[in-house]
C-alpha cells in the first residue's frame, strides 16, 4: 500500500510504480501531462493495473496525491466522507462524527485544527 503527497517542478517527472493493483492520483494544484493528456486541479485518475504511467508536471508544476494498494475486497458502504466494510461500522462512524466528542472520541482532531467544523449532510453546524 502507498500513500504520498508530491511537489513536482514544471515539466519534472514521476513513475507510478506498477506493482501495485490499484493506483490514483489526485491533481491538488496546478496540472499534470499523462500520455499526452493534460489534467487540471481537482481531477482524480485510476489507472489499470500493470500499466506504465509517468506522470509530467505542467506549466506551472503540480501538487499530487498518489495512493494504491491491494484491492480491498468485499463490499464497501460510503456515506459522505466514511466508507467503511460494514454498514454497522459505517452507521457508528457517522454517529461518532455527529456526536462531535473530537477530544475523547473517535475523532480526534489535530492540535489547533479546531477553529472550523463541518457537519454532517443534514446536522445543524456547531
Amino acid at each position: 500500500m502507498f500513500y504520498a503527497d508530491a511537489i513536482l517542478q514544471p515539466g519534472a517527472k514521476l513513475p507510478l510504480p506498477d506493482n501495485h493493483e490499484d493506483r490514483g492520483i489526485y491533481v491538488m494544484s496546478g496540472s499534470v501531462i499523462i500520455a499526452g493528456e493534460t489534467f487540471e486541479a481537482g481531477r482524480m485518475m485510476v489507472f489499470r493495473p500493470g500499466d506504465p504511467i509517468t506522470v509530467v508536471a505542467g506549466e506551472t508544476g503540480t501538487r499530487l496525491m498518489l495512493l494504491g494498494g491491494e484491492t480491498l475486497n468485499g463490499p464497501r458502504y460510503i456515506s459522505w466522507n466514511f466508507v467503511a466494510s460494514s454498514q454497522e461500522k459505517l452507521e457508528a462512524a457517522k454517529q461518532a462524527w455527529i456526536e462531535g466528542d473530537f477530544e475523547h472520541g473517535r475523532f480526534r482532531l489535530p492540535p489547533g485544527d479546531d477553529a472550523e467544523f463541518i457537519p454532517f449532510p443534514g446536522q445543524p453546524g456547531k
